[in-house]
């Protein structure tokens, strides 16, 4: 008897953290749909060694070109899927060849540009482990802001919450950190170089430019160039 009601107890309470969890996390996110996260775990962590700057502006203070930059280095089907590239995931899925080389995405992954902004605000950043403990919420979250945020919105709280150095945290920030100009000034190869930080900006350096950086800006401002025509991605740069 004593084990049923321990059981039955534990179920009880279990339940109700799981209600109230599930309806605390769904009013954030609709606060969140209008009102940027006023801190993240990321800033948090980041801020102890780093400091934190970071100034979060709106969308139609952040150039069409760090938008298009994002897109084509991040997520090119970002306007498409809903949530996750499920196709992307399947070819990273795939066994390997025995010495045939894969060819990897400019954005690294299978991560969706949803996908990062439900890590980055509502999550933490996984450590090798624990990264499968948070899928689960990480797919809760990213279905949720899809539904309630649209793409527009979740393109905006992206490049404002991203780390695009150390302690440096948004497009403005590091619009003004590396190249003294406001965010919607920026330039396309501004706008190239400060993405191809990602997704390490404390190993790869827009100033002083690390080799990485500048591998890889190039090949953004390539694919800037091969997706800016597509209506859905024009729809998003607004």
């Amino acid at each position: 008897m004593a084990i049923r009601t321990f059981f039955k107890t534990t179920w009880r309470w279990t339940k109700r953290i799981l209600f109230w969890g599930f309806v605390s996390s769904l009013v954030y996110i609709i606060v969140c749909r209008w009102v940027m996260p006023p801190i993240t775990i990321t800033q948090i962590t980041n801020s102890v060694s780093y400091g934190l700057n970071r100034d979060y502006v709106s969308g139609k203070q952040i150039s069409r070109n760090a938008k298009l930059a994002a897109i084509a280095s991040e997520d090119q089907a970002f306007p498409d899927h809903g949530g996750f590239d499920w196709d992307a995931i399947e070819k990273s899925l795939r066994p390997k060849k025995k010495g045939k080389k894969t060819r990897i995405p400019l954005g690294g992954g299978a991560s969706t540009i949803t996908q990062q902004v439900a890590k980055n605000v509502f999550l933490w950043q996984g450590g090798r482990y624990d990264k499968y403990i948070r899928k689960v919420p990480e797919m809760y979250f990213t279905k949720m802001i899809e539904w309630i945020w649209g793409k527009q919105r979740i393109l905006d709280v992206y490049l404002n919450t991203i780390e695009m150095g150390p302690g440096i945290f948004g497009i403005e920030a590091a619009s003004q950190k590396y190249f003294g100009k406001h965010a919607k000034n920026l330039s396309r190869a501004e706008a190239a170089m400060i993405i191809a930080c990602l997704p390490n900006p404390k190993r790869f350096t827009v100033k002083p430019m690390s080799r990485r950086v500048g591998w890889r800006y190039p090949q953004i401002l390539q694919q800037m160039n091969n997706i800016e025509d597509d209506e859905d991605v024009q729809a998003l740069l607004k």
